[in-house]
């Protein structure tokens, strides 16, 4: 599996968020991953379209946009017209999960599912046609710098398997707590795409040695 890095700017200093943004595509990350969140699917507030217009100005690279609001398909046309490359919407949220995936999809992004730690995932079985991300939290939604959840591991074999007996090319993304200490048990489970915040942006030798630690420790 080819492995993806997706630094979130959920942990960027915003006053510094165009050269941090250049910094992260010099050392190779794979995609920019874009928390969006509403104050009410989760307690904090964040970024809306403009942000993901901005990012769109100063990098290169695939904006991967996580929706934690609730009606999300209420906003897909002005996060993909604003340049999202890959829109990520909660099972939670989501009562027409089918045909909110197979909008964003017609809106010409790539489609991303994202279960919570007590969600289960039985769901997927009927949308991996449809899905080109399943993103599995970790974590608790909401904040940054959180500790790795372990039973997220059983629910990325399980993922793996349901992806799999579906002959889907569809991805695994694992968000929350990932770490040099944690990376490797998740690639092992079946993911390939990490994302990763105060483990990029927070490392004391600066944003090239962040993603590079992730790397290394997967070798």
């Amino acid at each position: 599996m080819e492995i993806l890095i997706a630094p979130s700017i959920l942990s960027a200093d915003f006053t510094q968020l165009g050269s941090q943004l250049r910094a992260c595509q010099e050392a190779g990350a794979d995609m920019i991953h874009i928390d969006v969140m509403d104050g009410r699917f989760v307690p904090n507030i964040t970024f809306g379209p403009d942000i993901v217009k901005a990012c769109k100005r100063v990098s290169d690279l695939p904006l991967d946009v996580h929706l934690m609001i609730v009606e999300p398909e209420k906003h897909l046309k002005s996060f993909i017209e604003a340049g999202s490359d890959i829109v990520t919407v909660h099972f939670e949220t989501c009562p027409h999960i089918h045909r909110t995936l197979q909008t964003i999809r017609e809106m010409g992004a790539k489609a991303g599912l994202t279960f919570n730690p007590g969600t289960p995932v039985d769901g997927l079985n009927y949308l991996t046609d449809l899905v080109d991300q399943v993103l599995i939290m970790s974590v608790n939604p909401g904040f940054g710098g959180q500790k790795f959840i372990p039973s997220a591991l059983e629910k990325i074999d399980l993922v793996r398997w349901i992806l799999d007996e579906n002959d889907s090319e569809a991805i695994i993304q694992v968000d929350g707590g990932i770490s040099p200490d944690t990376i490797q048990a998740v690639y092992q489970a079946g993911a390939s795409n990490f994302v990763a915040g105060t483990a990029i942006f927070g490392h004391p030798d600066g944003i090239g040695a962040g993603i590079r630690s992730l790397r290394e420790a997967l070798l």
